[in-house]
């Protein structure tokens, strides 16, 4: 027998049952979610690119009103459109804040596109001393370009709406657009660009891709726990015995 032969004839590995078969059943799931985090990063950096090459694009026609109804804002996010129409005397306060964290609100004022079709459009940010202190919309009909985003999703941490003080918690032109009579409301929202309005205030915050891409971390942490169990697997089985090499007798 060869020295080799010798030395794996001499390894042994005796599993326990209950430790095995938990392993066996907790591996392939951090592994595949691991890999479905790894296929949701392929997913979410496509997205991305996706929203960076619309926010280069030149602007295109606003839709028409007639085709809101079938409007997917969820899927024509940052897209870039030009509209005219005429601004409503209605203001709607939404509580936000600016790029440096600081709180304010964004303006957003109805702009009438068409004669019962309403866009809401998100004028800018104004910090809270300003709330009621800022520049009007501008009278007579305007055009300007924005960039389309879908209406924000109430969540368990948003707080409860003032109606009375005019100040939303979430942006949503169905629900701040509930008393508005007569008119359809666009089942989306247009951010104005930089520019588009005379007058410091509201500021234009720009479009910002906040969609958050976190899924490699994830991945990652998920292989890790794999291997980590793994270790651990085996570090068990050292301690009781169960894995090793014979020696060899005197």
């Amino acid at each position: 027998m060869s020295l080799r032969d010798n030395y794996f004839s001499r390894r042994f590995f005796r599993p326990l049952l209950w430790p095995t078969l938990m392993t066996l059943a907790a591996l392939p799931v951090l592994i595949g979610l691991g890999l479905w985090q790894v296929e949701r990063l392929a997913w979410k950096e496509a997205l991305l690119a996706r929203i960076e090459t619309r926010l280069h694009e030149a602007p295109v026609a606003l839709p028409r009103p007639d085709a809101w109804e079938t409007f997917d804002a969820e899927a024509e996010k940052f897209r870039r459109v030009t509209l005219t129409g005429r601004f409503l005397d209605a203001e709607f306060h939404h509580f936000t804040q600016d790029a440096g964290g600081a709180a304010g609100y964004g303006v957003l004022s109805p702009l009438k596109v068409a004669p019962d079709a309403v866009v809401f459009v998100d004028r800018g940010f104004v910090p809270l001393p300003l709330k009621d202190a800022h520049g009007a919309a501008p009278d007579g009909e305007v055009t300007f370009t924005g960039v389309m985003r879908e209406p924000q999703a109430r969540s368990s941490f948003d707080g409860q709406d003032d109606p009375a003080k005019n100040i939303w918690m979430v942006r949503d032109p169905a629900t701040m657009g509930a008393a508005l009579e007569g008119v359809t409301i666009a089942p989306f929202i247009v951010e104005a660009e930089k520019g588009s309005f005379a007058g410091e205030w509201p500021q234009p915050k720009g479009a910002r891709i906040d969609i958050p891409n976190n899924h490699l971390d994830y991945a990652l942490t998920w292989f890790g726990l794999a291997a980590v169990l793994g270790g651990i697997y085996i570090a068990y089985h050292k301690a009781n015995g169960r894995i090793g090499r014979k020696r060899k007798m005197p």
